[in-house]
Order: structure tokens, then C-alpha cells, then sequence
């Protein structure tokens, strides 16, 4: 429910072409009236509200401590590479396919299980160098 609202603020609403028209071009926006800093802003602000719900969501299943993100950083990392940067369909599609291989790499072979998703990154990447539904350029 929470991406397909994202998704839809993002490419459904004013504010969300404003995100994507200044992350093309800062000035372009700012010349055409928008406040890019308070845009910008609030966008981090949503960012770090969905971090905190996810913390809040993760903790009852993984315990709460102070460094409980490190592990996932690296996941996260990888998600978005082989997604694309900057395409948030690409993010849930990446996000989908490293579950599924952490999963099943899991049951197959659990020592193994998070060699794979950056065997399964390097193969996008030779692949479709700008990720799954990455932009060229």
C-alpha cells in the first residue's frame, strides 16, 4: 500500500513532477517559480518517514539496536543498482527480485544466500549497465 502511494505521489501529483523536474534541473524549477529547497526538503522529510516505519515494522521481527540497518544498507544498495538509479519502479522490482533470490538461495543454500544477491547484481550490470528499468545518460 505504501509504494503504490509513493508511486503515486510521485507521478501523480504536482509535487511529484516537481521532484522529477528538479532532479533534472534545479535552476529549470527554480526559474519557473518552485521553492526546489522546501521541495527537496519535505521529500527528505518523507524519506525519513518511511525509514522510521520501516524500522517500526522491522523491529518486532528482528529486535531493535542501534545498528540494526547496517545489514540492510548493503541490501538496499544492491536493490537500487540492479533496479536502476533513480526509477522507483525499478527499486520494487529490484526489491521483489532480491527477495526472491535471497529466498530461495536460503533453502537451497543458506551459507550462500547473500553471496548471491551481488552475484545477481554484477549480472544486471553486465547485462543492462543502467539497471532493470534504469534511463540511459
Amino acid at each position: 500500500v505504501l509504494a503504490v502511494l509513493l508511486w503515486w505521489v510521485l507521478e501523480g501529483t504536482r509535487l511529484g513532477s516537481a521532484v522529477r523536474a528538479g532532479s533534472e534541473s534545479t535552476e529549470m524549477v527554480s526559474l519557473l517559480g518552485i521553492n526546489v529547497f522546501r521541495v527537496f526538503s519535505l521529500v527528505f522529510a518523507l524519506g525519513a518517514a518511511t525509514a522510521a516505519l520501516a524500522g517500526v515494522l522491522a523491529a518486532p521481527i528482528r529486535g531493535a539496536e542501534p545498528f540494526m540497518g547496517v545489514e540492510a544498507l548493503g541490501v538496499a544498495f544492491v536493490v537500487v543498482v540492479i533496479g536502476g538509479l533513480g526509477s522507483f519502479g525499478g527499486a520494487l522490482v529490484g526489491g521483489l527480485l532480491i527477495g526472491i533470490v535471497q529466498s530461495l538461495m536460503s533453502t537451497l543454500w543458506p551459507p550462500g544466500a547473500s553471496l548471491m544477491i551481488y552475484i545477481a547484481m554484477a549480472a544486471v550490470l553486465l547485462l543492462r549497465p543502467h539497471g532493470l528499468l534504469g534511463r540511459r545518460g
